[in-house]
């Protein structure tokens, strides 16, 4: 009864504020609140014939506060559907917000198992006097309604932080990893088992960040691609280190080898996973097709969003991202093919070359787009090739281009109109730059090659008309192909 009316209070707020929600950086194909604030997404599976997403959420306002479960779902992955607040803080165990978690089919197919953190706070309202995190069970029926079962992990004795909980099966055997803080302030994963998705044991600590600076490993993720495995997570408290590093949070993975009852087996260093400035607590799942489909948040703890101000709504999720290993055990991130079906029309300016130092608008005023570009670098000379993204008639922009000089495709916030500033980076080499960019009403996602490397990032235009410009600097540019696709609106 408690969890119903704390659901549909939160239901009501959520209303109350979309009311009055600024419309101008809401997007138009990103997963986000109808209101209010989210962070991570979790609990992503395909249930009941429809794509579950579920994501942090604070209905109340546009700044993080005690945590619910916020809910859309889709049957194709392209139009979704806003559904209830899926679960919120209404037992001792999770007073304090229901965190991150994951969510499982039953073996028979007739139940969603959602497992998650709950938080409380030791002092009843800050951190100060540290936190008390336990995992819980839920569960569905139709992937909407959920009845909660209580504590199933308690947390183990000197762990400071202990949470995020992952689930998969291998084999027989149900694997449930998190995130943990080790009395000796490293941060680790650890993994617990069960045969029956309800009893649960400690299992073994299967790995250990090497940074001695890294003390807790938020939203692990640990699923296999071919013969390998791959570990995500976000490590807190890492020192910036050239490009790397540069966000309040940031998100990357390790490649290497794995069987129950070994520990991981790192074959690579641990590598960015996107080199925006609003990427992290990425989360994955396994489509019915057998893809592995992720979803991260873009959003920041640490400098505030210029939609939280005063339109009513913060974060959004990144479009869905098929992932896959290359050659050399690389993560390669590409847009899932459904996306294609938000394409309304289409304008190809074909081949053609950019004189030294010219610019040219492509778009006057352009609506949510895609842009495929291909460049032939060999017969460019320009030092910097790149696109005016959000262009306005008092010259903010944003500036996604590739730097000749750096070898690096980068985003430049210098003159953004609203939110942080700054510019991030991301390796490129080779003789032909194709580049994918998905820039919708407050953000955009720059995909380099078949997505080898990706930047994610907010852009937040001044009003009026938002051009979108092609610039050459101190040399010219030899353009192979050029696509521009307006984009349809995800909602139902």
């Amino acid at each position: 009864m408690l969890e119903e009316i704390a659901k549909a209070k939160a239901d009501a707020s959520v209303q109350t504020m979309s009311a009055t929600r600024k419309d101008r950086w809401y997007p138009q194909f990103h997963i986000a609140a109808e209101a209010g604030w989210i962070n991570d997404p979790n609990g992503l599976s395909f249930f009941n014939d429809r794509y579950q997403v579920y994501f942090q959420h604070h209905p109340y306002s546009t700044e993080w506060g005690p945590m619910h479960w916020g809910h859309v779902s889709s049957a194709d992955m392209v139009t979704w559907k806003h559904e209830p607040i899926a679960l919120a803080p209404s037992m001792e165990e999770d007073k304090d917000g229901v965190f991150s978690g994951s969510a499982v089919v039953s073996d028979d197919g007739k139940e969603l198992y959602a497992y998650y953190t709950g938080h409380r706070w030791r002092n009843g309202h800050n951190e100060d006097d540290g936190n008390l995190q336990v995992q819980m069970m839920a569960t569905s029926t139709d992937g909407v309604h959920f009845e909660k079962h209580g504590m199933i992990v308690e947390c183990p004795d000197g762990l400071i932080h202990f949470r995020d909980p992952k689930v998969w099966k291998e084999g027989d055997t149900w694997c449930m990893i998190f995130g943990a803080c080790s009395p000796q302030m490293r941060g680790q994963v650890w993994l617990y088992t069960s045969d029956d998705m309800k009893k649960w044991q400690f299992y073994q600590v299967i790995y250990e960040d090497p940074n001695p600076d890294v003390f807790m490993l938020e939203c692990p993720d640990m699923f296999r691609l071919g013969d390998k495995w791959v570990l995500s997570y976000c490590p807190m408290g890492p020192k910036p280190d050239g490009y790397m590093g540069r966000n309040g949070h940031n998100a990357g993975y390790v490649v290497g080898s794995w069987k129950l009852g070994q520990a991981l087996h790192a074959e690579t260093n641990y590598r960015l996973a996107d080199w925006g400035h609003n990427y992290y607590a990425p989360q994955t799942f396994l489509a019915p097709d057998g893809r592995r489909v992720v979803f991260g948040w873009m959003g920041s703890f640490t400098t505030p969003l210029a939609s939280q101000q005063e339109d009513g709504w913060s974060g959004q999720l990144t479009i869905p991202r098929v992932q896959t290993l290359d050659s050399q055990n690389r993560l390669v991130s590409t847009p899932i093919e459904e996306l294609k079906q938000l394409r309304q029309d289409t304008v190809d300016f074909g081949a053609f070359t950019l004189r030294a130092n010219e610019n040219r608008v492509l778009l006057t005023d352009s609506d949510p787009i895609e842009v495929e570009a291909e460049f032939d670098l060999t017969n460019s000379s320009a030092e910097r090739i790149g696109f005016n993204v959000h262009e306005t008639p008092d010259g903010h922009h944003t500036f996604v281009c590739y730097d000749d000089l750096a070898r690096r495709v980068v985003v430049d916030q210098r003159l953004a109109a609203h939110g942080n500033r700054g510019y991030r980076a991301a390796p490129f080499s080779g003789d032909t730059l194709r580049l994918r960019l998905f820039i919708d009403n407050g953000s955009v996602e720059v995909f380099v090659g078949d997505g080898q490397e990706v930047l994610t990032s907010f852009s937040f235009p001044s009003d009026g008309p938002r051009s979108l410009r092609l610039t050459a600097e101190a040399g010219e540019v030899a353009v192979t192909g050029l696509k521009i696709h307006r984009l349809r609106s995800i909602w139902q």
